[in-house]
C-alpha cells in the first residue's frame, strides 16, 4: 500500500468501529485498504490504502467520522519519519502565548492578547503587531520575564516528541516569533538542538519597549526551515514543521509534513495536516512511531 491514513485521538478515543468507518469510507471511493495497524491501543492506528490521493482519503474520512474527537492525517507511506523538526513555541511547545503572559505582569494582558489573536489569525502584519505589543511593555522590570517563565507550562507530549526524534537522528529546532529569554529556556528543558527567536531590549533593569532587528517572523521561519534542511543535506520532504499561527503557515506548507497544531482557523484551513484533539505525541504517531518506541524526555 502506497499511502497510510493515521487516526489519532486522546487515550481510549478510537474503537474498532471507528477504524471500520474510516476504511469503509475509503473503500466506497474505490481505494484498496489493508489491515489496520495499532500504534497505541485505542489511541492511534494506521490504515494502509492505495488507489486514492491522500487529500481525497483525508476528506472522506473526515466526513465519515464527523463529530468524533479524532485527528486524521493521510500521506504517502514512504519517507514518513522525518530528519528535521522545526517547531513554533507559543501555543505549540508551551501552552500559552508568553508575550501575553508577560503583559499580565504589567496588568495589560487583555489589551495585548487581543492584538496577538488578530496577528496569529493573519489579520495584522506580524512585525508591526510585535513592535506595537512590545512598545506597550516599556518600563516593565526585567524580573517580570522570570516570573512569567516560572508560570509557563509545556504542552503535553513536547518532551517525548523531541526526545524520540533526537533518538532517531533528527535535528530539532525551536523557531519562534517570541523571545530568546523564553526560547532558550524551553529549548534546554525540552531538548531542542537549537533555538531561533527575537530579542527584547533592556536598559537599567527594565524593558525599553523595543525589539532587536531583524525581527524573526513569517518569512524568517520559512528561510530557517530551508537553511537547516540544506545544512542537513535533505530535501524539504524529509522535514516536519509544526505551529499554530499565521506566521507559521509558510513553513507548515513547505515542509514534507506540515502540521497545524490546535491552530487558528486560517492556519488549519490552509494546512494539509492538522491536530485538533491529540497532544504533541500525535506528530510521532503521524510518522509511524509506535508508543513503545517513544523516548522519555
Amino acid at each position: 500500500m502506497d499511502h497510510v491514513l493515521t487516526l489519532i485521538a486522546p487515550p481510549g478515543g478510537i474503537s474498532t468501529a471507528t477504524l471500520h468507518a474510516a476504511r469503509d469510507a475509503l473503500a466506497a471511493l474505490g481505494a484498496a485498504t489493508g489491515t489496520p495497524d495499532w500504534l497505541a491501543p485505542d489511541e492511534a492506528a494506521d490504515l494502509p490504502f492505495s488507489g486514492l490521493a491522500a487529500e481525497q482519503a483525508d476528506a472522506a474520512a473526515r466526513v465519515a467520522l464527523a463529530g468524533a474527537a479524532v485527528d486524521i492525517i493521510a500521506q504517502a507511506s514512504a519517507g514518513r519519519r522525518k530528519r528535521l523538526l522545526i517547531a513554533d513555541m507559543d501555543s505549540t511547545i508551551v501552552t500559552t502565548e508568553t508575550l501575553d503572559e508577560l503583559a499580565g505582569q504589567a496588568g495589560i494582558k487583555d489589551r495585548i492578547a487581543a492584538i496577538t489573536k488578530r496577528a496569529m489569525n493573519g489579520e495584522l502584519d506580524f512585525e508591526g503587531a510585535l513592535r506595537e505589543r512590545v512598545g506597550m511593555l516599556a518600563g516593565l522590570p526585567v524580573e517580570a520575564m522570570q516570573r512569567t517563565w516560572e508560570e509557563t507550562e509545556l504542552m503535553p507530549g513536547a518532551r517525548e516528541l523531541v526526545a524520540t526524534m533526537r533518538a532517531n537522528g533528527a535535528r530539532c529546532a525551536l523557531v519562534s516569533g517570541g523571545f530568546t529569554f523564553f526560547t532558550g529556556r524551553v529549548a534546554a528543558l525540552v531538548g531542542f538542538h537549537e533555538h531561533h527567536s527575537n530579542t527584547l531590549l533592556e536598559a537599567e533593569g527594565r524593558l525599553t519597549g523595543h525589539v532587536a532587528d531583524p525581527i524573526l517572523g513569517r518569512n524568517a521561519k520559512l528561510v530557517t526551515l530551508k537553511r537547516l534542511a540544506a545544512e542537513e543535506g535533505i530535501g524539504l520532504d524529509a522535514t516536519l514543521a509544526v505551529g499554530d499561527g499565521a506566521n507559521d503557515l509558510d513553513m507548515i506548507q513547505a515542509a514534507g509534513l506540515g502540521v497545524a497544531f490546535r491552530a487558528k482557523p486560517v492556519v488549519a484551513a490552509a494546512s494539509r495536516a492538522r491536530v485538533d484533539h491529540g497532544d504533541l505525541r500525535a506528530l510521532l504517531f503521524a510518522q509511524g512511531y509506535r508508543v513503545g518506541e517513544f523516548a522519555a524526555g
